[in-house]
């Protein structure tokens, strides 16, 4: 068994028509992260997760910001690949753990919609991933509600031969 961590942070966009994802749903009460790509911290946070506990790289490495292809993509395109990846090199998702931290929105009404928007992106069984949401208690970046914080832990077991 491997355990990898991932994390990311993206501020909020000035673009008022940007949406808020986070696990690959919307959260309608945005507003949007700024990023190359949807800026979905939640699966950016995963797919590091995922890469590192495979030994196979981070997010950056893989799936480079100044990239056009990746241009405004669903960040599910990058947890998907990181998957693959695994699963090629022998790997196969346990669990996976993630917290989002932010000030704003308030996310605890929207915790099971994005845990069910995970289990489908990752293709898993429910339960299979927690997601939980905290603040910074008006700490910080995050705090003072300028942009959002992802933290996730995936376990990655050896796929049996045969």
């Amino acid at each position: 068994m491997r355990v990898g961590q991932g994390i990311d942070v993206h501020v909020f966009s000035d673009d008022p028509d940007r949406p808020l994802v986070l696990g690959g749903v919307i959260v309608p009460e945005g507003p949007g992260l700024a990023g190359h790509s949807d800026a979905d911290v939640l699966l950016h946070a995963l797919t590091d997760a995922l890469l590192g506990a495979a030994a196979l790289g981070d997010l950056g490495t893989v799936f480079g910001s100044d990239d056009p292809r990746y241009a405004q993509a669903p960040s599910s395109v990058f947890v998907g690949e990181a998957l693959r990846r695994a699963g090629q090199a022998g790997w196969r998702l346990v669990n996976a753990d993630c917290t989002i931290v932010a000030q704003r929105p308030r996310l605890a009404a929207h915790r099971v919609y994005i845990a069910d928007g995970l289990h489908r992106v990752l293709g898993v069984t429910p339960g299979t991933v927690s997601v939980k949401s905290t603040s910074t208690d008006g700490l910080g970046m995050i705090g003072r509600g300028e942009g959002i914080a992802c933290l996730a832990v995936a376990l990655l077991e050896r796929v049996p031969a045969g």
